[in-house]
């Protein structure tokens, strides 16, 4: 699908306003959306384009700059040593409620849009999987996509590094769909077992996919990229977002 790929919004969160990169279908209709959240550089190329794909898959994606508080509208952080320092930096300073309150928000926003459906899955790399995944517990969100997630076995996201997410695993009503590499060294093979077992344990409907890749395998820059695994993924996304956001 041709896009309109150009568009944002500034809309009203808790902590202050928070800038929205907006991609969808430029035809007539309305199109299910996509919250998708990036990893700690916030809305870069690779980003973009990831972006551009699902919704060229006949979604209304919104991309939040994550950390809206600390940097003004617009930045992006460098794939390079000070930019990942500081995207580390906000990471763990950013209080928990703040990114709960954040998805919500761009939840909201998006459902309302003119030209989405009101059917809402959301989807994120990195920290975005983690924040994807927690999105995924309020009732508003029918699925959620979540690549290489970090923190969520160390329940270290957010200030004070404490997080909740795995003692929460009950209240996501929809489908997940978890995609893990196992030369991560950021999520090692123990902490996937765990978040296994949580999932079993709380009933979740989800997938779970393993692949011989590295950290960042989805990023379309840099020595980690792998196209095939990228095609072989957004099928699987198309497959679970045309399921679970077309029903009904």
């Amino acid at each position: 699908m041709i896009l309109h790929g150009d568009e944002t919004a500034d809309i009203a969160t808790a902590s202050g306003p928070m800038r929205l990169h907006v991609l969808r279908p430029a035809t007539d209709g309305a199109f299910p959306g996509v919250v998708l959240f990036s990893e700690i550089y916030q809305v870069t190329a690779p980003i973009r384009r990831l972006a551009a794909m699902v919704a060229g898959l006949g979604h209304v994606v919104a991309v939040p700059e994550v950390y809206h508080e600390y940097e003004p509208a617009g930045t992006v952080l460098a794939y390079d040593k000070p930019g990942t320092d500081r995207g580390n930096e906000l990471k763990y300073a950013k209080p928990l409620a703040s990114y709960d309150d954040d998805a919500r928000a761009a939840v909201a926003w998006l459902a309302a849009h003119p030209a989405c459906t009101g059917r809402i899955g959301t989807m994120g790399v990195c920290l975005g999987g983690h924040l994807a995944f927690r999105a995924a517990m309020n009732p508003a969100v029918s699925a959620a996509v979540c690549f290489y997630a970090t923190d969520i076995h160390s329940a270290s996201l957010g200030q004070g590094r404490h997080d909740d997410t795995l003692q929460r695993l009950g209240e996501i009503p929809g489908e997940v769909m978890m995609t893990w590499g196992r030369q991560d060294p950021h999520v090692p093979f123990a902490g996937r077992q765990m978040i296994r077992e949580a999932l079993e344990a709380a009933g979740v409907r989800y997938e779970w996919h393993e692949l011989n890749a590295q950290h960042a395998f989805l990023r379309d820059e840099g020595p980690r990229y792998d196209p095939a695994l990228f095609l072989q993924a957004m099928g699987w996304v198309q497959a679970l977002f045309g399921r679970a956001l077309r029903a009904g």
